[in-house]
């Protein structure tokens, strides 16, 4: 069964910078197995080991662009021919900046 796993900038040093990896497995978690093996250290980065093998909170797991959280998580099934995406959730930002007096025109 082949599954396109796409992967983030952050997680190419783990694919020798590839941007997409084909991989194999009936859920995510096989998959994400299946991956380690050919790519050592990147189901680390993925899966929270100390929460019961579960998603690590900033890491969000689309199955054909559909979010994993709001399917089975990591039991979420997969078929031949799926499109896995890998992205780092985003946080923060700046505080709003006081804008600096402007001169009169």
């Amino acid at each position: 069964m082949a599954i396109e796993v796409r992967i983030p900038t952050i997680l190419r040093t783990y694919t020798d910078g590839a941007k997409a990896v084909e991989g194999s497995g009936d859920t995510i978690a096989a998959l994400l197995t299946d991956l380690e093996t050919r790519h050592t250290g990147i189901r680390e980065r993925i899966v929270d080991a100390e929460n019961g093998d579960q998603l690590r909170r900033f890491v969000n797991v689309y199955l054909n662009d559909e979010d994993v959280r709001f399917l089975d998580g990591i039991s979420t099934k997969l078929s031949d021919g799926d499109s896995v995406t890998i992205l780092p959730a985003v946080a923060g930002g700046a505080r709003e900046m006081p804008m600096p007096d402007m001169p009169a025109l």
